[in-house]
């Protein structure tokens, strides 16, 4: 089975929508995607989502399922400066949480008991696996018992934050890596397949993560949508 894991595109956070940039990248993203031989496409219900999704399952002549639960990553937590989104921190700070490269207890920070993002996490996590089991893969330990092995093609339109936490439970990693130590852009693809070297058992193995190489075919540059400065001194750059 193949997961191809799509981020919306530049987004308007304040109207959950797309800037004029992120529907220009939506079209180039369709062009992409018209090639793309899917077989279900599924929908985080945000708008920003779904205006993405909107261009690409036109040309390739499908419709998407909306599930509530590939919506953005929604734990605000009390963090040292403020209040924030659960997965957003300043690398001094979550670097030297105990358990950040944890799977299992990352989750145990207080300001994330706090703000019941376990409760969160556990709830995609079940929502994720019971997806994956009525797909033919099952969960078992850190591996997937293959119930009934497919090369079927799936398509999620969602989230960066959401994306990593999907990641972290085929790949069994904690999302904080992957939420600060990549960047999965906007109208970025990212491409995950079973891999099975032995019969009745797979694990899932990342072939592209945050690719935007249909920008770049477009004549553009990925949008800074998820990423901080570079050097504390560019200040036409995010800062917080």
């Amino acid at each position: 089975m193949k997961l191809i894991i799509v981020r919306h595109g530049d987004p308007d956070y304040a109207n959950d929508a797309l800037t004029e940039l992120g529907w220009k990248e939506a079209v180039a993203l369709s062009e992409r995607m018209k090639n793309v031989k899917a077989d279900e496409c599924y929908v985080s219900p945000l708008n920003r989502a779904k205006e993405t999704a909107s261009l690409s399952l036109e040309k390739m002549h499908m419709e998407a399922t909306e599930l509530k639960w590939l919506r953005e990553f929604a734990p605000v937590v009390e963090r040292p400066e403020k209040k924030g989104v659960a997965w957003d921190w300043v690398p001094a700070d979550w670097t030297n949480m105990p358990n950040a490269f944890d799977f299992e207890k990352w989750m145990d920070h207080p300001a994330f008991k706090e703000a019941k993002v376990r409760e969160e996490i556990e709830w995609i996590y079940s929502e994720f696996e019971s997806f994956l089991e009525e797909h033919g893969y099952k969960k078992e330990g850190k591996l997937f018992r293959t119930l009934k092995p497919n090369n079927d093609t799936i398509v999620f339109f969602c989230h960066f934050g959401l994306e990593c936490i999907l990641l972290s439970h085929l790949l069994n990693l904690s999302p904080f890596v992957l939420w600060h130590a990549t960047i999965a852009a906007p109208t970025s693809v990212t491409t995950v397949v079973t891999e099975e070297r032995r019969e009745g058992i797979a694990q899932f193995r990342m072939l592209s993560f945050g690719d935007t190489s249909h920008l770049y075919v477009a004549g553009m540059e990925p949008a800074f949508s998820g990423r901080f400065r570079e050097c504390y001194m560019n200040e036409n750059e995010r800062k917080d």
